[in-house]
C-alpha cells in the first residue's frame, strides 16, 4: 500500500482547533499541542458552567423573592412563603415568582395574601 500523507486533513483539523482558541492567552492560541489541551480544558469548564448557571439562577430567584417579602414588611420569610404556596395549592415556580416580585408587585402582593390565608 502506498504511504498516505494527511497534510490537508490534519491542517484542516488544526485550523478548527486554532479558530476555537482565538483570543486565548499566549501559546494556547498558537501552538497546536497547547491549543488542543486548552481546548479540552475549555470544553470541561463550559460543561461545568452550564450546570452551575442553573444553580446560580435558582439562588438569584430565591434572593429576589426573599427581598420582595422583606420589602413588603412581612414577617413571612422565604421558606414559610414557599410552604404557604404549597398549602394554598399555588403552583408557580421560583422564576415566575421572582419576575412577579420585580415587574408586577400588585400580583405578588395578591399571591402573598392568599399564602397568608392558607
Amino acid at each position: 500500500m502506498p504511504r498516505v500523507k494527511t497534510g490537508v486533513i490534519r491542517r484542516r483539523a488544526h485550523k478548527k482547533v486554532l479558530a476555537r482558541n482565538k483570543g486565548f492567552r499566549g501559546t494556547n492560541s498558537r501552538l497546536i499541542k497547547r491549543a488542543i489541551e486548552a481546548d479540552l480544558h475549555a470544553g470541561q469548564y463550559a460543561y461545568i458552567g452550564r450546570k452551575l448557571r442553573k444553580r446560580d439562577m435558582r439562588k438569584l430567584w430565591i434572593v429576589r423573592i426573599n427581598g420582595a417579602l422583606s420589602q413588603l414588611g412581612h414577617s413571612l420569610n422565604y421558606s414559610r412563603f414557599i410552604n404557604g404556596l404549597k398549602k394554598a395549592n399555588i403552583s408557580l415556580n421560583r422564576k415566575m415568582l421572582s419576575q412577579l416580585a420585580i415587574k408586577d408587585m400588585p400580583a405578588f402582593k395578591a399571591i402573598l395574601e392568599k399564602v397568608e390565608k392558607a
